[in-house]
């Protein structure tokens, strides 16, 4: 039988042991909050763009209702990953279906990030791809195709959208590239706002071209061999770029009468 001073050490052991694992706890969370930052949402409503100051234009760009289908029988294919810029997808995307084109979403194939990496993805990423504003996830569109299966044929047209880290995950997918070179070898039209363009820079096919695109990585397209301008839309050949979310009417209609004219 145990004596009373045996209970009370393994009792002064066991609250020991508690106490530990509690120190232990306490240590680990106050990392982890040294760690992280505080979550603080910030959302852009697409109405609070339309109705910013000096945004008119783009506001009766969107309102006035669309008469004429100039793009009827015409495929555009939409390449966009995660972190794509929401209005310079959904925008174009509106526009050229209100006037007839068959309009395709095309994503990488579903790749998710390795187990060590302390990432988890929502069942949706395998079928969806997020939006953002300016940095802020807002929302998920269903893609129609992954890149590894389509083909230059399939295609009138090949747009792509902006937004911060959506050409990243882009210009690293190999089937990204190829349908890129493939689409400029055809000389069909290739487009892309904002950041999007150095996905061209990564499929080598800016040297001696004229384009814009986002203030910051300007200069990444001149490195590219690009001879770029300062401007809401740029067409060259079958290269059409634009700068910014407020240019997304002046570069939908660019598009619209490039492919109009084919």
């Amino acid at each position: 039988m145990k004596t009373l001073k045996h209970i009370i050490m393994a009792g002064l052991i066991s609250v020991s042991a508690i106490f530990t694992a509690n120190a232990q706890k306490d240590h680990e969370l106050d990392v982890i909050n040294k760690l992280g930052t505080p979550s603080h949402v910030s959302v852009m409503p697409v109405s609070a763009l339309l109705n910013a100051p000096g945004n008119e234009a783009m506001r009766t760009f969107f309102f006035t209702p669309v008469k004429n289908q100039t793009l009827k029988g015409k495929r555009i294919a939409v390449l966009a990953a995660d972190g794509f810029e929401e209005i310079e997808l959904t925008g174009p995307v509106w526009y050229f279906r209100e006037l007839g084109a068959t309009v395709d979403i095309i994503a990488p194939k579903y790749n998710p990030a390795p187990e060590r990496y302390g990432l988890s993805s929502p069942e949706m990423a395998k079928t969806h791809i997020m939006a953002i504003q300016y940095l802020q996830p807002v929302g998920w569109i269903k893609f129609d195709r992954t890149a590894d299966q389509v083909k230059v044929g399939d295609y009138d047209a090949v747009f792509i959208p902006g937004g911060a880290w959506n050409p990243d995950n882009l210009r690293y997918d190999k089937d990204v590239i190829k349908f890129i070179q493939d689409f400029n070898k055809s000389g069909k039209l290739i487009a892309a706002i904002c950041h999007a363009p150095v996905v061209l820079a990564s499929a080598d096919i800016l040297k001696g071209r004229k384009l814009t695109g986002y203030w910051n990585i300007q200069v990444d397209l001149k490195n590219a061999g690009g001879i770029v301008s300062d401007v809401p839309v740029v067409v060259d050949a079958n290269i059409i770029t634009s700068r910014h979310p407020i240019d997304v009417a002046d570069f939908s209609k660019a598009v619209e009468s490039w492919l109009a004219k084919k």
